[in-house]
Parts: structure tokens; sequence; C-alpha cells
């Protein structure tokens, strides 16, 4: 008896969920990505053009297009922008480092009621943190890999 009940609570959910959730697209999703995230890297590519044209070291000009491109990427967070592109274009706005900046951005303006210690400080890297501490370890371990057996 109590299977049976189980599995009707079950095959409910299974049905509110199938019902609740969005359907999708997948081709028109892929292509949305590409699409966006292909505009994200040729304002990236306009700005690296633009101080190469200004005189910049090539040495220098990725650390100042990374820096200006993190810039507009929180920019448009707290104008809240950049997460209706999110909805948007999906991975494509994710991919690219202002995706990083908006992962960092938006909790932190999300608990910023909470405070600066508590809230903002302490929820920016929600989000962005796992990624930044798995990150760096598998690049660690890689590297050492690459060390020993070379």
């Amino acid at each position: 008896m109590e299977n049976t009940k189980e599995k009707d609570i079950a095959q409910h959910y299974k049905e509110m969920v199938k019902k609740t959730n969005p359907s999708s697209n997948l081709l028109k999703d892929c292509i949305f990505a590409f699409l966006i995230g292909g505009l994200i890297c040729d304002v990236g590519q306009f700005v690296m053009n633009l101080f190469l044209k200004f005189g910049v070291p090539k040495d220098d000009v990725g650390s100042y297009v990374s820096s200006i491109m993190v810039f507009l990427g929180a920019f448009f967070t707290g104008l809240g922008l950049y997460d209706n592109l999110g909805k948007f274009a999906g991975a494509g706005s994710i991919v690219p480092i202002t995706g990083f900046a908006n992962s960092i951005v938006s909790p932190a303006m999300e608990f910023k009621k909470e405070g600066y210690v508590f809230g903002v400080g302490a929820k920016m890297f929600v989000i962005a943190g796992p990624v930044l501490v798995f990150g760096i370890s598998t690049s660690i371990i890689v590297g050492l890999l690459y060390y020993i057996f070379k």
C-alpha cells in the first residue's frame, strides 16, 4: 500500500515538472548562444584592435582588454541588462570573461541588503568561487603531472 502511494506521488510530481518546465528548442538555443557569444568576443577584439592602434604594447593589450571586458560585464549586470542577455543567449553570455564578471556581481547585488561585509563580501564568490577553486586546483595538478612525466 505504501509503495503505491509513493509511486502516485512520484508520478504526480513528474507531471507537475513537465507542465512547469519551459520547452526549449535546442537548435535555436545553440544558434543564439553562438551569435551572442561571438558578438561579445567581437567587442573584445574591437577593444584589442583599438589599443593596438593607439600603440599599447602587445604584451599589455591582453590585460587591458580583459579588464575592460570584466568591467563591462559587471557594469551591464549592475544595470540589469546582462541577466536579460543571459536569458536570451544562454551559454553564449556565460562562456566569455564577461560571464565571469556577471557571476561575481549578481550574488553581490542580491545580498547587498545584508550589508557590505556579510552580504556583498561574503556572497560575492558564491557562484564564481567553486569555479576558481577547481580551475586553479586542476591547473596545479596538470602542471605537476606535466613536470613529473616530462
